[in-house]
């Protein structure tokens, strides 16, 4: 299926925005200085866009002007959020798939949180920046390359701040480790590991009276995510979510900022994962007509990135099978390695030869100072508190007018990974070359991701 096929066909299923709750936030305390009090738009209101809603109502640096989803019940589900919290009503966006443009005409918006499916990051960013609107976009991968230089375009042409909402890049020992990679504890980086290891074979299903806890429909009768987000496992191959892993690893490497990602070769397993669930489900079965699917996408993708300075990195895309959830990582140098997944370090000459540690101790040791500024605000936000990390980033860099610590040269060379993987596994796992979207300032710009404790 060729791409303009493909986006209409999933325009026509990206209704499936959640309508989940969002978890309960009551308890945290996030008074926060007023100064350059910051209004949002928000162009996406189902479970995620609700996430970063509830986190912003917490906030007295922010006023929420105006809400946007195409399902009436996600905007209601929002708007009840915003007068709870005690606050006024947000101005409603709901007709149709392109109100979200008549959001970004208003005056009282300066930034918004883009929460919409995949397809739509890049048209909203892009429309956003081109009215003057900072921009805060959920992550996604690319369907091709020219979505990633629309993003960079736009930035360079209107200087509008944009930021991607990689929260993973925020988890406290994920800051630990990079923490511990700035005072050289592993010695010089040599290779790195992560990925997005999640089981999302259980979509949700909604026969328009009952909402069941797990199923096997998807597309129009889906629901929430399984809406639009498994249609994509239907037409395409390749690793279509990467920037859980790569955000990290990113940061690590200083990626686009004196060194990057020079290419890459992708692998795709078999498909087995979505129609054995079909067949062997109870709502399922031989004869149900999802078992007649062939799903392009491979139950395991393995992408390896080389980069300019040397390193090696491995990315795993696994969410057709059943397993535990795993980002994969693994930080290793010259002087030792941590895994995530046994959450075990070695360090030579410091740990007994040739054992692991437990990583306990050094997460504690090496606390990043975001970690120790934010803790007890960040007490209950969602993702283990990560979420409340990246949204503070993004309010305040707009408030304080600096750049943003996750730029759109970040955004665009992670979602390229998803773009070029699919070149390459189509083409044999033939190596396929990274475009340098800084137009060469990688080789100047230095690394400031982390270096704040205020965000």
């Amino acid at each position: 299926m060729n791409r303009r096929k493909f986006v209409q066909n999933s325009a026509v299923l990206a209704t499936g925005l959640s309508i989940l709750n969002p978890s309960s936030l009551v308890s945290m305390p996030l008074s926060m200085d007023k100064k350059n009090k910051v209004r949002l738009g928000f162009i996406g209101t189902g479970a995620r866009g609700r996430s970063h809603l509830g986190l912003s109502l917490y906030r007295d640096d922010v006023e929420v002007t105006a809400i946007c989803d195409i399902s009436k019940e996600a905007l209601g589900k929002a708007q009840e959020l915003i007068t709870k919290s005690g606050r006024g009503k947000a101005v409603e966006y709901g007709n149709g798939d392109m109100d979200y443009e008549n959001l970004l005409k208003r005056d009282d918006v300066d930034a918004v949180i883009i929460s919409t499916p995949w397809l739509w990051h890049t048209p909203m960013a892009v429309a956003a920046m081109k009215m003057g609107k900072a921009v805060g976009s959920e992550v996604a991968g690319a369907t091709d390359l020219s979505e990633c230089w629309q993003l960079v375009d736009a930035y360079e042409q209107t200087k509008t701040p944009f930021m991607i909402l990689e929260n993973v890049c925020y988890r406290r020992d994920v800051l630990a480790i990079l923490n511990m990679v700035r005072k050289n504890i592993f010695g010089e980086l040599i290779h790195l590991e992560g990925g997005y290891q999640h089981d999302l074979r259980e979509v949700k299903f909604n026969d328009g009276k009952q909402l069941y806890g797990g199923g096997v429909e998807y597309g129009e009768k889906g629901y929430s995510e399984a809406r639009w987000r498994t249609k994509h496992s239907e037409y395409r191959n390749g690793d279509l979510y990467p920037t859980h892993g790569l955000g990290p690893i990113s940061v690590y490497t200083n990626n686009n900022r004196g060194n990057r990602f020079e290419h890459l070769t992708s692998t795709a397993s078999k498909a087995r994962g979505l129609h054995n669930h079909i067949v062997n489900h109870p709502n399922g079965g031989e004869n149900h007509p999802n078992a007649k699917v062939k799903f392009e996408l491979g139950d395991v993708v393995t992408t390896v990135i080389k980069m300019t300075n040397g390193e090696s990195i491995i990315l795993s895309h696994d969410t057709n099978l059943p397993r535990p959830y795993s980002l994969g990582f693994r930080v290793q140098g010259t002087k030792g390695l941590w895994m995530d997944v046994n959450k075990s370090i070695y360090v030579e000459g410091k740990s007994p030869a040739h054992r692991w540690e437990d990583q306990e101790d050094y997460m504690k040791e090496y606390d990043h100072p975001l970690w120790k500024e934010h803790e007890e605000k960040a007490s209950g936000a969602g993702h283990g508190g990560m979420d409340f990390f990246v949204l503070h980033a993004f309010i305040e860099a707009v408030k304080r007018k600096e750049p943003m610590p996750l730029d759109v040269y970040d955004c665009a060379s992670w979602m390229a990974v998803t773009a070029l993987s699919e070149q390459s596994i189509a083409q044999g796992s033939k190596p396929m070359s990274f475009p340098d979207f800084t137009r060469g300032k990688w080789m100047n710009r230095k690394p400031i991701f982390g270096f704040d404790e205020r965000y």
